[in-house]
């Protein structure tokens, strides 16, 4: 992680995700949104539920900030409805405490299995759905680590735009040193004798 800041959050936030995610009906709602803002009516209509059952399972997503209100759209009469979509979860910062850090791993790896659950379930019942899972050890330098991350960087902005067809498709990638780097200490060239 290269961020500087804390993001403030406690270990009770990232156990709140990890609860939030414990029922399926919401990683589906959680699903449907990341194809498209919705309000409850239309993920409603989309899970075949009446939209005032809905309205629980959406304010935990909120609560555990996994969503969050969009726009507010007006309706006849006056009204308006909310509509819902993801919400941009940052990880706790370089400051956070280890327990932190666990509590949102935690839940990171928990979302991940949800989703890989998912795509199999669909693929058994005769949905197309990829899924790929990498684990390996690379040898990388200092210099090759940053060439690595800045690939990276620059796959997410080329394949992030929301506006661009295609399907979502989840990628959790994660670079973790698995030995201390070593330091670089500046000597003194040896001196050369004439």
């Amino acid at each position: 992680m290269t961020s500087t800041q804390s993001s403030g959050a406690s270990p009770g936030r990232w156990h709140g995700v990890h609860k939030a995610l414990a029922e399926p009906l919401r990683i589906r709602l959680l699903e449907a949104l990341w194809e498209n803002p919705q309000s409850a009516r239309e993920l409603a209509d989309r899970a075949d539920l009446p939209a005032d059952r809905l309205y629980y399972h959406l304010g935990q997503l909120e609560k555990a900030g996994l969503i969050e209100i969009a726009e507010y759209r007006p309706l006849a009469r006056g009204k308006v409805e909310r509509v819902y979509a993801p919400a941009v979860t940052e990880p706790p910062g370089d400051a956070a405490s280890p327990e932190e850090m666990a509590e949102f791993l935690g839940s990171m790896l928990d979302a991940t299995r949800a989703d890989i659950n998912a795509a199999y379930r669909s693929q058994r019942a005769g949905g197309r759905r990829e899924v790929d899972v990498h684990r390996g050890a690379l040898r990388l330098t200092d210099e090759a680590l940053a060439e690595l991350r800045e690939h990276i960087a620059r796959l997410a902005i080329r394949f992030g735009d929301r506006d661009t067809p295609g399907v979502w498709t989840r990628i959790v990638i994660t670079l973790v040193d698995l030995q201390d780097r070593p330091t670089h200490v500046v000597t003194n060239p040896p001196e050369r004798s004439s």
